[in-house]
């Protein structure tokens, strides 16, 4: 069975679990086209990734005029679907988050995709994210008469479902994805009971090469590692202001940020202010291999975040036998368990912030190896990408013969 995979930036540094899904798939016999907005020009340090632009279709490459051109025959080929979808592309830009010229652009964008869809043979649309890339693929649907789906992560989805129209995406799919308990319910806030069906649970999911081999030791130091993009919701200036208070008391640590980001300025000033030049290390945006050698090179993972969906990171640290402190949002409660694999604490709390790392510090190797034990137990049972892909492959297969 071939589908099409629709993102809005593939490949991307902090999309590779999106490239794991489809190598999965790609494992149990489907053909993925790979279709994206934009990031053919992007810069990237990881092979896959480069691997994956290579075989990535770019929407805007060629520029407007080719979306354009793609409308107009749209127009002309089949001139009721489009003025159809034209009419649902209006009402998707009333009361939306962005203003109705970029919707005619997702059109257009739709437009373009369609033919792609026909001529490889592709049978379904599968978008990652509910935003514009979740709209562009409700829109080829409509012109196609192919059906879609697609993957909300949040927090983004949550922040605003009544303006990306979240309840009409939804009901116009074959089904939605949601990567937690947690996503699943806040979905079901805004579609109706009867469309409750189509969303389902898959996780992001890990592939056994990521944590093959023996365990690494805890390393000697101190050390801490913070993965993801610097940015206001990841919660990284409250987690300086505690490493400040924990190292004016003369307590000993080290924090590595591994990413990079639109707060890196504000980030760089903090640690300055602060005077934490010789205690934080800012590593810029790193390979996979690279993250995972970060993770391997800490005694744990910490992540502050203010908002989230169930952080890939979260998964990764587990899989590598490192505990995690982050905080109580989303669905990462369903994944880290406090006093058993890890620290949960309030976001935004600077001063739980705080209790949490000191009781880190002072936590025993012995217990910390039990805790790490517990975390890689848990995240092969819920998190395995060969199984994950199975039950979306399962999905893919019932849109094709509902009945």
């Amino acid at each position: 069975m071939k589908i099409a995979y629709l993102v809005n930036e593939y490949p991307k540094v902090s999309h590779s679990f999106i490239r794991r899904e489809i190598h999965a798939l790609e494992r149990q016999g489907f053909e993925v086209l790979r279709i994206a907005m934009r990031g053919w020009d992007s810069p990237l340090v990881d092979d896959g990734d480069i691997d994956e632009r290579g075989r990535t279709r770019y929407v805007l490459k060629d520029g407007l005029a080719s979306l354009l051109l793609s409308s107009l025959r749209m127009l002309v080929a089949s001139p009721i679907r489009f003025f159809q979808t034209f009419l649902l592309t209006l009402r998707m830009g009333r009361r939306a988050d962005r203003p109705w010229p970029l919707h005619l652009m997702y059109l257009a964008e739709a437009c373009c995709i369609v033919p792609w869809l026909h001529d490889s043979g592709a049978l379904h649309v599968h978008a990652h994210f509910g935003t514009n890339p979740a709209e562009v693929a409700m829109l080829a649907s409509a012109l196609s008469g192919l059906p879609y789906s697609f993957t909300v992560h949040g927090p983004e989805e949550f922040d605003k479902p009544e303006f990306l129209h979240i309840g009409e995406k939804i009901h116009r799919s074959a089904f939605v994805i949601a990567i937690s308990s947690f996503g699943r319910s806040q979905l079901f806030r805004w579609v109706r009971y009867v469309d409750w069906a189509k969303v389902h649970v898959v996780h992001c999911g890990l592939e056994p090469e990521f944590h093959a081999g023996p365990a690494v030791p805890l390393p000697v130091e101190a050390r801490l590692v913070c993965v993801g993009r610097l940015c206001e919701q990841k919660g990284q200036l409250l987690l300086l202001s505690a490493v400040s208070q924990l190292v004016r008391r003369g307590i000993g640590i080290e924090l590595v940020l591994a990413g990079d980001g639109e707060m890196r300025s504000e980030v760089e000033t903090l640690i300055k202010q602060f005077h934490l030049q010789t205690h934080v290390r800012i590593t810029g945006w790193i390979s996979s291999a690279q993250v995972r050698a970060e993770i391997l090179a800490a005694r744990a993972l910490v992540l502050p975040s203010f908002a989230e969906g169930l952080p890939v990171v979260v998964m990764e640290a587990m899989a590598l036998r490192r505990p995690v402190l982050t905080t109580y949002v989303a669905g990462i409660p369903e994944l880290v368990r406090p006093g058993e694999n890890g620290w949960l604490f309030p976001a935004g709390d600077i001063d739980a912030l705080v209790a949490a790392l000191e009781a880190f510090l002072s936590t025993p190797d012995a217990v910390l190896e039990s805790m790490s034990d517990a975390g890689y137990r848990r995240v092969l049972e819920r998190h395995s990408i060969d199984i994950e892909s199975e039950k979306l492959a399962q999905l893919f297969r019932r849109a094709q013969s509902p009945n």
